[in-house]
């Protein structure tokens, strides 16, 4: 009878923490939902409640109570996405576009900035910016190496005096005690291309005891200079000797001439791993990349010094020569002028969605000069159908890939913006997950969640857990789509139900909210 009454007392005491919880009330209450936590597990039934901006419990709280209970049944809930690779900071911080709604449709609800070496200098100000008009969604720092470069040395292909490199880890110091993530470089862009590999490491030693890493444009996605493979071996370098995380972000090979090396980049990671370093990398979902036509053809020695400088080899007959050669090989090792898609220009506004090879027919010129003509009056976007659809699964399936957009926000009317800056990660779930099954939906929410968060040291992201900051979506798998395409790139992604940022709807039930609950988000020291 004594080790009965024992026995009672020990489930009664065992179950009051729990009887306590039930009776629990919260802020808002999702019920019923197929929750994807962010870890990769396959989905399971449960219930999330929200207190005070951070997720309060998670598992079936039929007795607790909310003002705000959301019906999930049918529904998935996740994380909300993270894009740690976004140029949408110009956007963000403009009253016209700081709710960010192309980003919420797909589903994003923290953007990682300053991707490509490029950006401010002053990390401080540029948040203050970015914080003055409200936000919706977060937003979290990189220090662009490229403007650190740029603001101590110019444009100049030259290497950095011990003055100068002394200026620039001071800058790089500054940017990480504002909060920086770490450090970003476009080592294939002007004049980011003009650094060595051991001024970029020593830059990234700044960064080590801050606990940053650095993501990387590389230095070569295709065979232009150090080749696709070498260029990821110079990832791996910085971050062995520095002693950080490395990203080789936008992941891709880049023309036709590459195509298959997906394989040798997979290998080179997987080894650099095994070895002990933390080697990573982004992507979009799509086979088409977006630069500028100066980005895509001009030889980098002719933007030494500048595009005043550029413009007058331009304007020089004996270099003009040398440049033509190289702008149609430029031309060819991109898969030719019927793959580039000429943006917006500021004196040839026709050029808008034509191919250069097209643009190139009607003014009856070799696609060269027409690409040359276009230059001497003005930088134009270009879009590049660079990509083979193998190599882009290929690599989407690995587990250390996480998701980008590599988009902005551009309001309309402003030229034609690559899609991928409103469906990059709708068209993920839609296209390889739902229709072709390369990978699963787990994994797809994983490499958007907690894989960037633990990646980029945003704590407290990316998990759907007691705890953690309550940035949530909410989404009809069946009705996920990215209706943006290359010529009609300004549609908004459909298929999120609901959208919290940091517990503040901004999507519910599929309408847009007034809520600008984002912020800025530093990484914790």
């Amino acid at each position: 009878m004594k080790d009965l009454i024992r026995l009672t007392l020990a489930v009664s005491i065992l179950a009051a923490p729990a009887l306590a919880q039930t009776q629990q009330s919260y802020d808002l209450i999702i019920r019923d939902g197929r929750l994807i936590d962010g870890s990769g597990n396959p989905w399971r039934r449960a219930d999330v409640a929200v207190s005070n901006g951070r997720i309060a419990a998670v598992g079936r709280l039929q007795s607790a109570s909310a003002p705000i209970e959301i019906d999930a049944g049918g529904l998935y809930v996740a994380p909300g996405f993270i894009d740690v690779h976004s140029h949408a900071a110009r956007g963000l911080a403009s009253s016209e576009l700081s709710q960010g709604r192309p980003l919420l449709s797909q589903g994003i609800t923290s953007v990682v900035l300053n991707p490509d070496g490029g950006g401010p200098v002053d990390l401080a100000a540029q948040g203050q910016r970015l914080l003055e008009h409200g936000l919706g969604v977060n937003v979290a720092l990189m220090v662009p190496h490229g403007s650190v470069r740029r603001q101590v040395m110019g444009a100049e292909d030259r290497a950095a005096s011990p003055a100068e490199l002394e200026q620039m880890k001071q800058l790089v110091r500054l940017g990480m005690e504002a909060g920086a993530l770490g450090l970003s470089s476009g080592l294939y862009y002007v004049p980011g291309s003009f650094a060595s590999t051991e001024e970029v490491v020593e830059l990234a030693k700044v960064v080590a005891p801050f606990g940053g890493l650095h993501a990387s444009h590389i230095r070569d996605e295709a065979d232009y200079s150090v080749g696709l493979v070498g260029a990821v071996d110079e990832i791996i370098r910085i971050s062995r000797e520095a002693g950080i995380p490395g990203v080789v972000t936008h992941i891709k090979a880049l023309g036709p001439r590459v195509w298959g090396f997906s394989q040798a980049l997979i290998e080179r990671i997987e080894r650099a791993r095994g070895q002990g370093l933390e080697i990573w990398a982004d992507q979009y979902p799509y086979t088409a990349s977006r630069t500028s036509l100066s980005g895509a053809l001009a030889p980098r020695w002719a933007l030494d010094g500048g595009w005043q400088r550029f413009m007058e080899r331009l304007h020089d007959a004996d270099q003009l020569q040398r440049l033509r050669l190289e702008i149609a090989e430029n031309i060819d090792r991109r898969g030719g002028p019927a793959s580039l898609q000429l943006g917006s220009h500021p004196r040839r506004p026709e050029v808008l969605g034509r191919t250069l090879e097209d643009f190139a027919r009607e003014q009856g010129i070799d696609p060269t000069d027409a690409a040359i003509e276009l230059l001497k009056q003005g930088d134009a976007p270009l879009i590049s159908h660079n990509m083979h659809f193998r190599d882009v699964k290929r690599l989407m399936s690995q587990p250390w890939m996480m998701t980008c957009t590599d988009g902005g926000l551009v309001a309309l009317g402003q030229g034609l913006p690559h899609p991928r800056s409103y469906g990059a990660f709708t068209r993920k779930i839609r296209k390889y997950v739902r229709e072709e099954s390369v990978i699963d939906l787990a994994f797809a929410i994983r490499s958007m969640t907690s894989l960037p968060a633990d990646v980029f040291g945003l704590a407290g992201r990316g998990r759907i857990s007691p705890g953690a900051a309550a940035d949530i979506v909410i989404f009809e798998l069946d009705e996920v789509r990215d209706p943006a395409d290359y010529l009609n790139p300004h549609q908004l992604s459909q298929g999120m139900v609901w959208v919290l940022v940091n517990g503040v709807p901004a999507i519910a039930q599929g309408r847009f909210g007034d809520s600008l609950a984002g912020r800025w988000l530093k990484r914790q020291p």
